[in-house]
């Protein structure tokens, strides 16, 4: 063979000898600058309550939150994605207005201790309604059903609650149709229109939500989410959910769940012009955990793996479970 037939190959055995070579001439990288880690705010005092599907993960009362702010501060970490977990739940989602709600309060807490840390509020229903659904809940010719219209108006209160309460980022994710329209529009009404939407704007009803509904306590109480999530079988959906969403007014928009909708990502990817965030979901986070726990795989390297496979796809930037463990890994 000639020289110039093995040149290529020769070329890139000289780019791989090293992992110094390899990080140098790397494609993508991860690094806590571009991660979100989900936090679950339980009201009431004295809690850090392990949440037994989801390893190293907690429900945090308020006054235990130093100890994750600290971590916050220590790894770098850019943004923490809120979840909250009030003492009563009711029909109407007032908990989840009130500014003395348990999210309003953390959110407060925060950003008194570490002002320059990205606060996302997530603005759905389904931890605060009795019945776990992301809306309000009618009775339809003998049938209960999500009101996508009547959830609208409570949606555009909680996110101007939110704001109020210091959020940097409002996040929409019960899949309500016109809910980014009617976000921007009560945000901008009272002066908050420089407060970015996150929108859930591709996210399907997938089987990989389950740890997240024990941490969050908000499981479906009847049926399921169907009717207002997206159905994995439809690819081309997720361009038309999106465009949507952006008319509406979204500055940027999320893909969930992350590993199992790689090219569904890639696509959006080279459709868009905002930036595009991926949630590795609690599911993603559990089986990686498990398998590694019963020693059927490397924790780390796997970690890894899925991380960039994300990233790789087109990802801006990843909301993950692991965030801590990479900021550890990048240090």
């Amino acid at each position: 063979m000639s020289v110039q037939a093995k040149f290529p190959q020769v070329r890139l055995r000289r780019l791989r000898q090293t992992q110094t070579f390899r990080n140098l001439v790397a494609d993508v990288e991860i690094n806590p600058n571009n991660m979100i880690l989900p936090l679950f705010i339980h009201a009431g005092k004295n809690i850090k309550q392990p949440i037994s599907s989801m390893p190293g993960h907690f429900q945090w009362s308020i006054d235990k939150l130093n100890t994750v702010i600290d971590e916050i501060k220590a790894y770098n970490i850019a943004g923490i994605m809120l979840f909250g977990i009030p003492d009563d739940k009711d029909e109407s989602g007032a908990v989840a207005i009130s500014e003395t709600g348990v999210i309003q309060q953390a959110i407060k807490y925060i950003k008194d201790a570490l002002p320059e840390l990205i606060i996302v509020a997530d603005c759905c229903f389904c931890e605060y309604l009795t019945h776990g659904h992301c809306g309000i809940v009618i009775d339809a010719q003998n049938q209960k059903k999500v009101d996508n219209d009547k959830t609208l108006s409570i949606l555009g209160q909680q996110a101007v609650s939110l704001a109020q309460a210091g959020a940097d980022i409002i996040a929409p994710s019960g899949m309500m149709d016109g809910m980014v329209a009617q976000i921007r529009n009560d945000l901008d009404t009272h002066n908050f229109a420089d407060i970015p939407i996150m929108s859930y704007a591709v996210k399907y009803a997938s089987g990989l939500y389950g740890p997240f509904r024990e941490a969050a306590e908000g499981a479906p109480q009847f049926g399921d989410r169907k009717t207002y999530q997206m159905d994995y079988r439809r690819e081309h959906e997720a361009v038309l959910e999106v465009d949507l969403d952006i008319n509406e007014g979204a500055d940027i928009i999320i893909v969930k769940p992350a590993s199992y909708y790689l090219d569904i990502i890639y696509k959006l990817k080279q459709h868009i012009k905002v930036p595009l965030c991926a949630y590795q979901v609690s599911g993603e986070y559990s089986m990686i955990k498990a398998a590694a726990a019963a020693g059927w795989l490397d924790e780390q390297q796997v970690m890894l793996e899925s991380l960039y496979a994300i990233k790789r796809a087109g990802a801006d930037f990843i909301i993950t479970y692991f965030a801590k463990e990479i900021s550890a890994f990048c240090d």
